[in-house]
């Protein structure tokens, strides 16, 4: 078995997003995604292109998760992508999550997914940011 690890920008980039987590401020984004970054969301059918959509997104979920702590980490071949396991809580619902970020060759994030289980946790996530987000679908749509 090889011992993968992240090329150092996007360790770097990884870094100051775990930074963000834990101090619950998402000042830093801007500075770590791809002018064309895109997040796919677990909950949306088409993905979110931009800045300002991953921007609304990240901040909004880390207002609605409920105990949210990382676990494990993996790395891809490539050292340019990294999975991380989660678990939080959304209105008393338990979940586990990854994230599959890709970093660009610059170490900053050019895709962002998340998945999450199970579907009562996912309904949860689901309705607590179609509450907060419904009047930003233009934000969301890239516009």
């Amino acid at each position: 078995m090889r011992n993968l690890s992240l090329a150092p920008a996007a360790a770097q980039s990884l870094d100051t997003w775990h930074t963000m987590i834990a101090t619950h401020n998402m000042d830093a984004l801007d500075g770590i995604v791809a002018d064309d970054v895109v997040f796919r969301s677990p909950v949306a059918h088409t993905p979110y292109p931009g800045r300002a959509a991953i921007g609304l997104v990240l901040a909004t979920v880390n207002q609605v998760f409920e105990d949210f702590r990382y676990h494990r980490s993996f790395v891809g071949d490539d050292g340019h992508s990294v999975v991380l396991e989660f678990s939080a809580h959304i209105d008393g619902k338990a979940l586990k999550g990854i994230d599959m970020i890709r970093f660009d060759a610059a170490g900053r994030i050019a895709e962002f997914e998340v998945m999450v289980r199970p579907l009562s946790g996912l309904q949860a996530l689901g309705a607590a940011m179609g509450a907060r987000l419904g009047d930003q679908k233009h934000v969301l749509r890239g516009a």
